[in-house]
């Protein structure tokens, strides 16, 4: 049995193919990313449902629809098969008894960016990569660097400097070259640019969308969604939107998934969530637009969705487009609310961008978009530790022969 069905890599714009085993950056006739294409046919014949109960509980276990060939090429840290979890308190408080959440802080590194890297950095070095580079807001880059160490893999990382604290030292302890800027991620990826131009193919651009990969990582998401709810689908998925692949990577999945026939039915609806401080997705969205411009001074306390131009925005509104989806804007301080409100009651302390996508289920359930008996699926796409930050500590202290009553 083949490991793995990939047939080619395409165009997501133009349709061009491309040859799947060198590496390979953008398309080479539009610059627009590329997408890996399998032999559904073959898996169809090769797999079924049944046949994953058997499989081991990460995301590997869906080998035949990942891009890797050699099973010793694997770069894992166990990552994968994170838990779907109800949550009925804060659902009845806001109008949702179904609701959900995929609870991506649990997986290694700490965020759903370590199925990206697993995927990513398992490819990359079976196709002879040896160096790597990339621009981050913070845990992709931490992601990356661990998962390359772990491969035998150097890194070179540039990040914003206000990036979260921990993923800047997830970066060192790995061993990676990290630079800081003083600017966005779009700064970062100028100079990432720059590096990667100038040596002559020595250093392999992994920035987002910019290698096939990330996207096939991120997209076991949602074949786990699936496979939790019985080989069903929610009727709504809300996703906080930055670069956008873990949305793009859900479409796409279940797109395979029903072409392999094993979903049925319409398909949920995708929401992009993002902060009010930027929110280009959600401009263009309104606007009819199928790509975004530009956010002028993005700035929001979420900061892995602190993204003012997705390279791959036109797939983020073609996914929204076709499953009748929408796009969301909260304040800082909504989300900020909600993640209080989360962890009090449901003991979850959920990252920020979570917390934007459970602001914006509440409001989507007020305004009538969510029906109160809908079952809706809220991607917390890391751990709230990897965020001190985002929650004050103003305890009293207490002298040592202090009293409690």
């Amino acid at each position: 049995m083949s490991f793995s069905h990939l047939s080619h890599l395409e165009c997501g714009r133009c349709g061009a193919v491309h040859d799947s085993e060198r590496p390979q950056n953008l398309c080479v006739t539009c610059g627009s990313p590329l997408l890996a294409r399998y032999d559904l046919a073959a898996v169809r014949s090769a797999l079924s449902p049944d046949d994953l109960a058997r499989r081991s509980p990460d995301l590997w276990r869906y080998h035949e629809l990942l891009p890797v060939r050699d099973p010793r090429a694997v770069t894992t840290l166990g990552e994968g098969m994170t838990p779907l979890l109800p949550m009925a308190r804060y659902g009845e408080r806001i109008g949702l008894p179904r609701l959900l959440m995929k609870d991506e802080g649990l997986i290694p590194t700490g965020s759903f960016k370590a199925r990206g890297a697993a995927v990513g950095v398992s490819r990359a070095a079976e196709l002879g990569v040896k160096r790597l580079a990339m621009p981050t807001n913070g845990n992709a880059g931490a992601a990356w660097s661990l998962y390359g160490a772990r491969a035998g893999l150097t890194a070179t990382i540039v990040m914003p400097v206000d990036a979260p604290e921990i993923t800047r030292r997830e970066c060192v302890a790995s061993g990676t070259d990290l630079y800081l800027v003083d600017g966005l991620i779009s700064d970062a990826g100028r100079i990432v640019g720059e590096l990667v131009a100038a040596s002559d193919g020595a250093v392999f651009d992994a920035s987002t969308l910019k290698e096939p990969y990330r996207i096939e990582g991120k997209k076991t998401m949602g074949i786990e969604i699936a496979e939790q709810l019985g080989w069903r689908t929610p009727d709504v998925i809300l996703y906080p939107t930055g670069g956008g692949v873990g949305l793009i990577g859900i479409h796409k999945a279940l797109d395979e998934l029903r072409q392999l026939g094993w979903i049925s039915g319409p398909p949920p609806r995708l929401v992009a969530v993002q902060a009010e401080g930027c929110a280009p997705i959600v401009r263009a969205f309104e606007r009819g637009e199928r790509e975004s411009r530009p956010w002028d001074g993005a700035r929001t306390v979420a900061f892995g969705i602190n993204v003012p131009k997705p390279l791959g925005d036109f797939l983020i509104l073609q996914a929204l487009a076709e499953t009748s989806g929408t796009a969301v804007a909260v304040t800082d301080a909504e989300l900020l609310a909600e993640l209080r409100e989360v962890a009090t009651l449901e003991g979850a302390f959920v990252c920020p961008e979570g917390a934007a996508a459970f602001a914006a289920a509440r409001k989507l359930r007020a305004s009538g978009w969510i029906g109160a008996d809908e079952q809706v699926v809220v991607l917390n796409t890391g751990a709230g530790l990897k965020y001190p930050g985002t929650v004050p500590v103003d305890a009293p202290v207490l002298p040592v022969d202090a009293h409690l009553t």
